[in-house]
């Protein structure tokens, strides 16, 4: 048998920082950001018998994962244990130790490696650093996840929590949007194009045939919308172009209009955007007073931005979010780049000179959250960090945080031939975006600097304790 322990300091008594555990969005907040996890099932509760069941790649496979919860002692203890998964056996326990209102978190771990003997044989060869790092990145990524957001939470503790209903919650973004508002103790609905599942806080809607029972919208306190199919995920066609354009403009058409007319309006209505707003612009910095650019993406933003009108005209706090490039190890345009950079044929597109804006996936759930929770907040906002890189510079830090290198160079026809108009638009084009109105807001980044955000987001820390 092998033990690991970690500790956390939070600021925070034991009693908030338990509570935070307690709500059913901590389990994907404490999810390692380089996991492509799928969450089955969480129960909401961390009493004993009570279960989280989730499934993760391992190779060719999907591994599932059942933990089930054997103690409960609140606010200053709870305890589980792996019921199926990947290890021989494991145990973990969570202690919450207060004193002058800052909370120790001690997490001690108990496990057995597979295969019994052969497995310790295995790992006592390699000096059981390889599952002790796994360990020290996974625990790593939990305390950082669980500082930030109570420290998030903290920064508007006096305001109200809110009702809000979020649609396009199943994609990267939303994902991690609506566990971290769940674990502030907001109530937080989904707007889902599927059946609805009669145990979960979901509201039906069908934008592509503009069905939706207006009244379900009755009642909440922030509407935020943050659906459309993806714009990277396939070549574009005629018929493509299509689909990316209306299910953007066509499903917040429908749901300026419904909101504006209801009898208790939201508070607030949160509409993600894009950079592609301004095109393709060389080396021109932009903000949010700049004017739009020309092409596909451009007239797509115009027209998703004006279908908010409506909502906007009836009264409701209205906010665009201008969105860069998020990077996450799981997904998007920096999931997409990771396979060639591991392999060491990364490196510069068509010379690599064209501005990158980017932001960190947590930097992008936070300002949402910011803007979501400050009423003085409306209009057009850039979520991007305040230091865009060219496209030579990301590849050559990602190699860094890799440790590959990073000096293959893809010419832009390839990228033509491979990707068509969508890789051209998507890679190739140069936008050095700032997000000024944030930062007069007071907005303060978690990830100002490329380096930063990306080691946090594939857990490439180089101070990393094992």
């Amino acid at each position: 048998m092998y033990n690991y322990k970690h500790e956390t300091v939070v600021e925070a008594d034991a009693e908030s920082t338990f509570a935070w555990f307690e709500h059913e969005g901590s389990f994907r907040r404490l999810m390692p950001p380089w996991e492509v996890a799928e969450e089955v099932r969480a129960d909401e509760s961390l009493e004993v018998g009570s279960q989280r069941v989730f499934r993760f790649p391992m190779g060719p496979i999907k591994m599932t994962w059942v933990a089930e919860h054997t103690g409960y002692e609140p606010p200053h203890f709870f305890s589980d244990k792996m019921v199926r998964g990947p290890f021989w056996s494991w145990s973990h326990d969570h202690h919450l130790i207060e004193e002058d209102g800052v909370t120790k978190v001690v997490d001690e771990v108990t496990y057995q490696v597979p295969f019994g003997p052969l497995g310790n044989l295995a790992d006592r060869i390699l000096g059981g650093r390889l599952v002790r790092r796994r360990l020290a990145q996974m625990f790593t990524a939990r305390e950082l996840r669980l500082q930030r957001d109570m420290a998030q939470h903290a920064k508007f503790s006096e305001v109200g929590r809110k009702r809000i209903l979020v649609a396009g919650s199943s994609g990267m973004i939303g994902t991690q949007l609506v566990a971290f508002l769940d674990t502030g103790d907001h109530e937080v609905w989904r707007l889902v194009r599927r059946p609805v599942r009669d145990d979960a806080k979901e509201l039906q809607w069908d934008p592509s045939s503009g069905a939706m029972d207006e009244g379900v919208l009755e009642g909440f306190d922030a509407i935020i919308h943050l659906g459309g199919e993806g714009i990277g995920d396939k070549r574009w066609s005629k018929k493509r172009k299509k689909i990316v354009r209306d299910s953007r403009v066509d499903s917040t058409t429908l749901l300026s209009s419904a909101i504006s007319k209801l009898e208790q309006k939201p508070e607030v209505f949160i509409l993600a955007s894009a950079i592609g707003w301004y095109g393709d612009r060389g080396d021109e910095e932009l903000d949010e007073e700049s004017d739009p650019g020309e092409g596909f993406l451009p007239s797509i933003c115009k027209e998703w931005e004006a279908a908010a009108t409506r909502a906007r005209d009836s009264g409701i706090r209205t906010v665009f979010i201008r969105s860069g490039i998020v990077l996450s190890g799981t997904g998007g345009a920096l999931g997409k780049m990771l396979f060639p950079f591991k392999m060491g044929a990364g490196g510069p597109m068509a010379g690599g000179n064209q501005w990158m804006s980017w932001i960190s996936l947590d930097d992008e759930i936070y300002a949402i959250h910011h803007l979501l929770m400050s009423s003085d907040s409306h209009g057009v906002y850039n979520l991007t960090a305040p230091n865009p890189s060219r496209q030579k510079g990301f590849a050559k830090t990602l190699g860094k945080v890799l440790k590959r290198p990073a000096f293959a160079p893809l010419p832009g026809f390839i990228v033509r031939i491979l990707f068509g108009e969508m890789g051209v638009t998507l890679t190739l084009e140069s936008q050095k975006v700032m997000p000024n109105r944030l930062i007069e807001e007071g907005y303060e980044f978690l990830h100002p600097e490329l380096e930063s955000a990306l080691s946090d987001t594939l857990g490439a820390w180089r101070d990393l304790k094992i």
